[in-house]
């Protein structure tokens, strides 16, 4: 079964937008897990406009399935990182301010800078994934800089599937077969949702992880929190 890690950082948004502690981040996430969610993902961004960087400490002590913290890694980012010890650290190429990711890393480019970052939290035994466009030169990239695994960037299938082209999965299905050979790992994430994700599952071999955030709160506020978590397992299986 690949395993359902839900991004929390629309929760975090919309405490923000009133202030206060409602909602209350840390009972979503405890919920979350409560309710089947077999991880919890954050991305911080350097201007905390949703998850802030305390967020992601007083998460430690309750995330007791899979911690995933996603983000670029400058200074800050690594330092924390390092001191809140996920399990697992995502690579994310966006760019300050951005509103939402919006390509992978080019890793024949940066290939010397992550190989470096990746080492350094591989050293304090966080398992690392970078986040790439399902292309051959850049998969190729992603396994000469050591990362365990890889996060295919999903926005390009989302967006065919919803115009009822099914051949969109047709580049991801090569990018997982090429990552299966050279032995990474595969997660995937962005505008994965319910419509979509049982599809992209079936056809993609050995998808161990998927990022969901944005569709999975906007369908729970129309179906529950709880009832989402749990389609979401059952089409993952």
């Amino acid at each position: 079964m690949t395993k359902l890690s839900v991004n929390i950082n629309k929760i975090a948004t919309l405490r923000n937008a009133r202030g206060g502690n409602v909602p209350n981040l840390l009972q979503v996430a405890t919920d979350i897990q409560k309710f089947g969610g077999q991880g919890i993902t954050i991305h911080p961004r350097p201007d905390e406009r949703h998850i802030r960087y305390q967020d992601a400490r007083d998460l430690q002590s309750i995330v007791y399935t899979e911690y995933n913290i996603e983000g670029n890694p400058q200074h800050n980012f690594i330092d924390l990182v390092l001191e809140c010890k996920p399990t697992q650290v995502t690579l994310v190429p966006d760019a300050i301010g951005a509103i939402t990711s919006s390509a992978g890393w080019d890793t024949v480019a940066n290939g010397s800078y992550l190989s470096e970052v990746i080492q350094e939290f591989q050293r304090h035994g966080i398992r690392t994934s970078i986040f790439v466009d399902p292309i051959a030169a850049m998969i190729e990239g992603a396994k000469k800089t050591g990362t365990d695994r890889i996060e295919l960037y999903t926005e390009a299938f989302a967006h065919q599937y919803s115009l009822g082209n099914e051949r969109g999965i047709d580049l991801y299905i090569k990018a997982a077969e090429l990552a299966n050979e050279l032995g990474l790992g595969i997660n995937a994430g962005h505008d994965l949702s319910l419509d979509n994700i049982q599809f992209f599952k079936q056809n993609i071999p050995g998808l161990l992880e998927v990022s969901i955030g944005h569709a999975l709160i906007s369908e729970a506020i129309y179906l529950g929190l709880d009832n989402v978590v749990n389609m979401y397992l059952q089409k993952l299986k």
